[in-house]
Formats: structure tokens, sequence, C-alpha cells
């Protein structure tokens, strides 16, 4: 039996009208449902990590994505996301002229979401979503790299970046900073709130983790 395409099931769903019956019917499914996604999309990417370094998948919020680009307006260049889950980080950058834009994602099954999204927001192909260990993604070519993971994760990550990454990387992170190191802007309150780290600067002695004077504001000689 051949599966149905996206535009197949999703014409099929349109023209099915729903009675009283047929809401009750999603109404109950959703604890399965629930059930569901925690099962078969969650805990396979868990079984493959440390206890130490999971990070529960949980979608950036509306404000999350506004502050993260907010973060990233003036840039240009390639971006990658580590730990990019349904892959709407990388998505928005796309739309905002980054390129090439990757996200990085162990889970296979939040990796074909991802790819879902950008199918039906039009971009499938112009962005790539690759299921692989963010410790295994080599950084140095580098420019613009997102995260939103958990801070046991972020201590350890941290020091990868600071091997790796450029002088000239901006490095964005959501909902908890790097503690060790200082931001150059930060943008949002609470929980949507997202932090900026020039790499040249987090390499400075401590103290004098100053940015550079661009050049255009240099005083002729």
């Amino acid at each position: 039996m051949e599966e149905d395409s996206p535009e197949e099931f999703l014409a099929e769903f349109k023209e099915k009208h729903l009675g009283a019956w047929g809401i009750v019917q999603i109404t109950a499914g959703t604890g399965l449902a629930v059930y569901a996604m925690w099962a078969g999309v969650l805990m396979p990417g868990f079984r493959k990590v440390p206890l130490r370094l999971q990070v529960p998948y949980l979608p950036a919020s509306k404000k999350q994505v506004r502050n993260v680009m907010a973060l990233l307006s003036g840039r240009h260049g390639n971006l990658v996301d580590l730990g990019s889950g349904d892959g709407r980080i990388v998505l928005e950058a796309h739309k905002h002229g980054f390129g090439p834009t990757v996200g990085y994602e162990l889970n296979p099954w939040l990796v074909r979401l991802a790819n879902f999204h950008a199918w039906r927001a039009g971009h499938y192909g112009k962005v790539s979503y690759r299921q692989e260990d963010l410790w295994k993604v080599d950084l140095t070519e580098c420019k613009n790299v997102t995260v939103f993971l958990a801070p046991s994760v972020l201590s350890l990550l941290q020091e990868k970046m600071e091997a790796e990454l450029p002088d000239d990387a901006l490095v964005v992170a959501g909902r908890f900073p790097f503690t060790e190191w200082t931001p150059c802007r930060i943008e949002g309150d609470g929980v949507d709130r997202a932090w900026a780290y020039t790499m040249q600067a987090q390499r400075l002695p401590a103290g004098n983790a100053v940015l550079p004077v661009p050049k255009e504001l240099k005083s002729p000689v």
C-alpha cells in the first residue's frame, strides 16, 4: 500500500466534515497523542545521550524566535542551530537571508518534523536538517550559531566553541545563558530572553572583554 503524499493527505483532511462524534474522538485521542509524541518522538533521542546531557524538546516560542533574530540583525553568512528540534530557528534564519542554514538534531523524528515544517512553508530543500551529534559537528567555518540547550550542556559546549569557532563568530543562546561568558547584547525578558556573544570578546583576558571598534569609527592615522 502506497503512502499518501503530504499534499494528498492535507487535501483529504480538508474535505472531511467533522461532526460532534468526530470532535469527541479527536478530544479523547489528545492524551494518546501526547503520549505518542513522548514515546515516539522524544524518547528515541534521549536514549542515545548521557542523562546529564539530555535536553527535553521544548519548541521555541514566537517571542523567543523574534529575540534571537533581533540579536542576529545586521549579520549575514551561514548559520547553524545546535539541537535544532523542530527546525523553526533554522527556517526563520533562512527567511532573514542567512545561508546556508543548517540544523543539527539527534532525534530522527524531530528531523522529519523540521523537514515537514520547511515543506509547509515552501522552503523545503532550501534549508538543511541533519541527524547528527552536535558534539561531532565541525564549527571551524561557522559564523552564526544558535542554541536552546540546558545549562549542563552549555557549560561543556562552551569549551568546544572556544576551541573551534572563528573570532568573528556570533553565538546566540536562548532560555539559558553561558554563565562564564560576557554577552554583548541581551534581548527580551524572562523565559523569552536571549543572549548574544562574540567569540573574539570571550577570548580576551578577564576584565578586557570589550567589543572591537568598527573600522568606520576609527580615527584616521
